[in-house]
């Protein structure tokens, strides 16, 4: 990190893989929800879906009907998300939360919370009003349909998101977000499914800050 945690304002976390043990959830949901249009186009969505970490649903399946399955309309669409939303909502609220969050927490009890994720924004409310984690983001918790840049860009505006402020994420669009908006950022790489991580980082302009979890930023 460029400057320590408690000299930040904004706190910004991605969801899955970051807050939650929940990648491999989704994963399996998108294979899921596409299977009926075959095994090699299950896995090509698949594929597309771990190679693009932090960019909603939405996107997703309209990218799996107009260039993989190459359907001429969205007709599919609704049924393909429903698919997913069934299978995504019960894994969400069995999987595994990170430790340390309520220990950060109470060591920045001055900075303002926020998730910006990928995942549906109503689901996202509403299990973590289930868990007993909601709490926690005084800023709110946000998501799809509107993609994090235009959810970071929206914040910023309206003053909720207040620099400086750090992105706490696992994704290459994590960080694409965070650099365009002037952010700075730290890897969670813990559950990562960021293939290539190393690599990638290791060719940035700036060096990028890495912690395995977010207890690590606690202990």
């Amino acid at each position: 990190m460029v400057r320590a945690l408690t000299e930040y304002r904004s706190l910004v976390f991605d969801c899955d893989g970051v807050l939650l043990d929940s990648n491999r959830v989704k994963t399996d949901a998108f294979y899921q929800a596409a299977l009926p249009f075959g095994e090699s186009a299950a896995n090509a969505l698949v594929n597309y879906h771990v190679a693009n970490g932090g960019v909603s649903r939405y996107r997703k399946f309209e990218y799996f009907l107009g260039e993989i399955v190459r359907y001429e309309d969205m007709e599919p669409l609704n049924e393909l998300l429903s698919r997913y939303a069934e299978r995504v909502r019960d894994g969400l609220l069995a999987c595994s939360v990170t430790d340390g969050l309520g220990e950060l927490r109470s060591a920045l009890p001055n900075s303002n919370w926020m998730i910006v994720s990928g995942g549906d924004q109503s689901e996202l409310r509403e299990v973590f009003e289930a868990r007993g984690l909601a709490h926690y983001f005084n800023g709110g918790i946000f998501g799809s349909p509107t993609d994090k840049q235009e959810i970071l860009l929206r914040e910023l505006k309206c003053g909720n998101l207040v620099l400086p402020a750090v992105f706490l994420g696992d994704s290459r669009y994590d960080y694409e977000s965070a650099m365009k908006f002037g952010l700075d950022f730290v890897f969670i790489s813990q559950w990562t499914e960021f293939s290539g991580w190393q690599e990638y980082f290791a060719d940035q302009p700036t060096a990028v800050v890495h912690y395995e979890s977010i207890s690590s930023l606690v202990d």
